[in-house]
Parts: structure tokens; sequence; C-alpha cells
């Protein structure tokens, strides 16, 4: 994946774990299940105006709160392609990578708004809000964790390998 052009949905600061996927559905780890359900308390008719291929566009700290990984699973089912936020909670960065979710840090994130179109060209670290024609840089993903995002997270990273030490 090289690039990823969409439309953004648009949140504040502090987004915790428990506005993106509420506590009470965390009875199942099914991702079909947990994607019918993000956001649900921030807009109960969120995932029905929700697109896939959508990005999420935040302030800082997104993914605050709880550890717990349906977060990132629950976004990702749902068919978030990006989230761009101008800082994550250190525990949520790490899961979105372990399940193949790009993310994004910029801090110009106030440069973007709720329905705007984006392209977001991740090999040279550039997004271009294309409704306003805005561009901005970020620090490219690290090769490894990009690979991350490639196999589509951690797991497919690691099955990949086993694959291929078996292969010889």
């Amino acid at each position: 994946m090289d690039t990823i052009t969409a439309n953004v949905w648009k949140f504040g600061d502090n987004i915790d774990t428990d506005l993106i996927i509420a506590a009470r559905y965390l009875n199942t780890s099914n991702p079909d299940e947990l994607a019918k359900h993000i956001f649900e308390d921030a807009d109960v008719e969120f995932v029905k105006k929700f697109n896939i291929g959508d990005i999420i566009v935040a302030g800082e700290n997104f993914g605050c709160g709880s550890s717990r990984e349906h977060a990132p699973i629950a976004l990702k089912a749902a068919g978030v392609s990006a989230i761009i936020a101008s800082s994550f909670a250190r525990i949520f960065y790490r899961n979105a990578f372990n399940v193949g979710l790009p993310i994004f840090e910029l801090q110009e994130v106030e440069e973007i708004s709720e329905g705007d179109l984006v392209n977001i060209d991740i090999q040279n670290g550039e997004i271009i809000n294309l409704t306003n024609n805005k561009q901005f840089s970020f620090t490219p993903i690290p090769s490894f964790m990009q690979e991350l995002i490639n196999c589509g997270g951690l797991m497919n990273y690691a099955k990949s390998k086993i694959n291929y030490q078996e292969q010889k």
C-alpha cells in the first residue's frame, strides 16, 4: 500500500478506547461484531454513516485509556483505512500496528475538517488535504512497521516468516 485517499471523520483530543468500542461489547473478540459498534457512544448512527475506507482524524492522545486491543481491531474490521492524529497513546500505537491498522502522527490536524478528502502518501510521508489543497509532512513509518501493515498485522507477518523458513 503506497497511498490512501478517503474522506475524513473528525474527533477531538483524548479519544479513549471506551469511546472507540464501549466496554459492554467486550464479551466478544469477533472483529465483525465489534465493527458494528465503533464510536456508538459518540454517535449511535456512526456506523451507518461511515463508509468503508474512510479515515479518522483526531487530536492528541488518541486511543488512551484501557490497553485493550479490541479498539484497533474494531476500527480495522469496520473498514477504517487509516487514522491521523496529533499523538497516540503508546499502547494503542503498538496495538494498531500489531493488527495492521495504519496510523500517522501529524501536528496540523486542525487543517483537516470532517468531510474533507485527503490523500496519504505513505512512502514519502506526505498528507494532502485535497479539499483545501494544503500539504503536510509526517515522519514516514519505519520499514519494519510498514511491513507489519502490508502483511495485515503481526500475526500474518510472523506466519509469512515461518512459511518462508519452511520453504527453504
